[in-house]
C-alpha cells in the first residue's frame, strides 16, 4: 500500500465544491480541512504509485478549483491499526 499525503490550496469560494467533489474521488480516503498555510489535507490510499500519480496528474486539477498542492509519500507508517486490513479490505 502506498499513502499519499496532500496538502492542498483552494480558491476559498469554492472549498465545500472541492472538498465534496475529492470525496467521491476513489483513493482518497480522508479530507481534512485545516488551518493554517493550507485548506485541505488530503490522505490518499491506494495500491501502488501508479495509482498515486494519476490521483495527484490527472484528478487533482485546476478546473476543480484547486490553486496548489504539495505532495509527501510515505515511506513507512506507525500505526496500532492494520491499515492494509483496514483500506484496503
Amino acid at each position: 500500500m502506498v499513502t499519499g499525503i496532500v496538502l492542498v490550496n483552494v480558491e476559498r469560494s469554492m472549498l465545500q465544491g472541492v472538498i465534496d467533489g475529492l470525496r467521491n474521488i476513489k483513493g482518497i480516503a480522508e479530507v481534512y480541512a485545516v488551518a493554517g498555510e493550507y485548506d485541505l489535507v488530503l490522505m490518499i490510499r491506494v495500491k501502488d504509485n501508479a495509482q498515486l500519480a494519476d490521483i495527484i496528474a490527472n484528478q487533482l486539477t485546476r478546473d476543480r478549483g484547486i490553486i496548489h498542492t504539495k505532495t509527501l509519500v510515505s515511506l513507512k507508517a506507525y500505526s496500532d491499526l492494520d491499515l492494509e486490513k483496514v483500506f484496503l479490505g
